[in-house]
């Protein structure tokens, strides 16, 4: 197959839905001899918030200490290959549609077909071994317990702030959110947790007892160093990834140290488009509401937002509103190219009483068009898939999202 083909493909097994379960993946790894070689370090990165920005930074540190990385997240902004990269290289499409074309055949008579998440993970598997990285980093897609990040041996467990969010998978109290995200933690091996809520500390600390593994929560932000991502939640994330290294052996410095964090990014997360007013970030959770709030008044004290937001279904969109529409001068909502978009009329249902005016529109462009007429600074958040597209169309891009 081509790249184009291979993708199409891929992105046709969306239709088997989410499957959460080890069965299959480890199939899957074992089938394509995609387990890491003898040696090589994993780190399994899950939580609720910051589990991107954590694997970024743990990836760049590592660099910086001259360690060969792989580097797995989730979801894609643009691109599919940014799911997938080594020292910071995305994964090349001939790589790709070769890896793709080969697992295709091996799955095509199987009873139960892999996920595209499922998928995604061989390829990635298979690249990080045939290109000798001597640390992988893997972000859970979704919980952690009987997700498929979890079918690779881990030598360390990283747990970031847990909050409530994908209930009809995972939960609907922080406790059972918790145990599914705990359900990382390898027997024996050392986890590393960001400050948690009582309840969610309790959970990781009785995982983390039972299978004899030592727990440490990282409860101050990292301090003395700048870091290229802005808010004091990438400070905490960053003391989180310095702690999970030191625990593994890597060579950390302070010279290391402070030149991964003067360059590391990570996109979408309080990002700043070059020659324009915009900024973008992924918030689509309370929790990450309210620290994408906080950094907003830090970074634009006595200024408000033209707040552009789209959402998606099986959100708790109208608590994430209650947290913005503070910081927000005039809210533009708009819908998402997703089938799982919500409507303008459902999304102006979900504004507080107190909200400040708000538009609807048709369109992304033409909220933009419409912010930009004032002279406030946009805001544009709510979701993933939406500050993936406005990426796209703000780089005259096309970007194809996914539902994994």
């Amino acid at each position: 197959m081509t790249y184009n083909e291979a993708i199409d493909w891929l992105y046709s097994t969306q239709q088997f839905g989410i499957k959460l379960g080890l069965e299959q993946p480890r199939r899957l790894l074992r089938e394509t001899l995609a387990f890491p070689k003898l040696g090589v370090k994993v780190v399994h990165v899950a939580g609720t918030n910051g589990k991107g920005s954590t694997c970024a930074i743990i990836d760049a540190l590592a660099q910086a200490c001259g360690t060969r990385t792989g580097l797995f997240t989730s979801p894609h902004l643009i691109d599919f290959r940014e799911r997938i990269q080594v020292n910071g290289r995305h994964i090349p499409e001939t790589t790709t549609a070769s890896y793709l074309t080969d697992i295709k055949e091996l799955v095509s008579d199987w009873e139960h077909h892999p996920t595209f998440f499922e998928l995604t993970l061989a390829v990635a598997m298979r690249h990080f071994r045939e290109q000798a990285c001597e640390l992988i980093i893997l972000e859970t897609g979704m919980g952690g317990r009987l997700d498929a990040t979890t079918a690779v041996p881990a030598d360390i467990a990283v747990i970031t702030p847990v909050a409530l969010d994908h209930s009809q998978w995972l939960g609907d109290t922080l406790t059972e959110v918790a145990g599914e995200k705990a359900g990382i933690i390898v027997a024996g091996k050392p986890v590393i947790s960001s400050p948690q809520q009582p309840a969610a500390q309790s959970v990781i600390e009785q995982e983390a007892n039972e299978l004899l593994s030592p727990v440490e929560f990282i409860t101050e932000p990292l301090t003395g160093y700048g870091i290229n991502l802005r808010g004091r939640h990438q400070q905490e994330n960053a003391a989180v990834a310095v702690a999970a290294l030191h625990k593994i052996g890597q060579p950390l410095n302070s010279d290391n140290v402070r030149q991964a964090l003067s360059t590391v990014t990570w996109p979408g997360r309080f990002e700043s488009i070059p020659h324009t007013s915009i900024t973008l970030d992924g918030a689509h959770n309370p929790h990450a509401a309210n620290a994408l709030a906080a950094t907003w008044k830090q970074e634009f004290p006595n200024q408000k937002a033209s707040l552009i937001f789209g959402a998606v279904e099986d959100k708790n969109t109208a608590d994430v509103l209650a947290q913005l529409t503070p910081i927000a001068q005039h809210i533009h909502l708009v819908p998402i190219d997703s089938p799982r978009a919500l409507g303008c009329d459902q999304l102006a249902a979900a504004l507080p009483a107190d909200a400040p005016p708000h538009t609807r529109h048709k369109s992304l462009r033409e909220a933009i068009a419409n912010a930009q007429s004032v002279t406030s600074p946009i805001l544009i958040t709510g979701s993933l898939f939406l500050i993936g597209q406005t990426k796209a169309y703000l780089s005259e891009t096309i970007t194809r999202t996914s539902n994994q």
